[in-house]
């Protein structure tokens, strides 16, 4: 790698490769809003992807929930209020100096898990679990500071969505 090429990463899903029926899907967003910053940087990246794949933006419902830990509760009654096709759950949860990171990130992932399987309706998980702020700003496309921002992981949320949404819609 050369002094002016920048960092290539192999993270992440390649897209379908068409997203044909896309314009008849309705997803929702349920974010947190701790980490308000990386947080509007993801459901940013997750609405431009649904976009570029094809779903109105009339079809996209966002709703936020106090923090990661009621990201389950909160997918689970949109999930039953509106006739969605998938869901993705955004959060970030930042290490700090206690246990209360692993019990946040254990019980939240399972809990999405849970509605998943339990609705039968794909569930993405859009939770960033980093060990510091930095990786979270990099985490979100946003680590200005940085000679890398890092990447958007809600574009490969919202990519995720859509296939998965597809996939459960046949």
């Amino acid at each position: 790698m050369t002094a002016t090429s920048a960092p290539h990463s192999i993270k992440g899903p390649v897209p379908a490769p068409s997203f044909e029926g896309a314009e008849r899907l309705r997803i929702g967003i349920v974010h947190a809003r701790w980490n308000k910053e990386v947080i509007d940087a993801l459901v940013n990246g997750t609405l431009e992807t649904l976009g570029k794949a094809g779903v109105l933006s009339e079809n996209i419902i966002i709703e936020s929930v106090p923090g990661s830990w009621e990201l389950p509760f909160g997918v689970q009654m949109m999930l039953s209020q509106h006739n969605l096709d998938a869901v993705v759950a955004i959060g970030t949860l930042i290490k700090g100096s206690t246990m209360h990171f692993e019990y946040i990130c254990e019980s939240s992932f399972h809990g999405l898990q849970r509605v998943a399987l339990d609705t039968r309706k794909p569930v993405i998980l859009g939770i960033l679990t980093v060990l510091t702020e930095e990786q979270a700003l990099q985490r979100a496309g946003i680590a200005h500071h940085l000679d890398d921002p890092g990447h958007n992981h809600g574009h490969d949320w919202g990519y995720a969505a859509v296939e998965m949404a597809l996939k459960a819609y046949k």
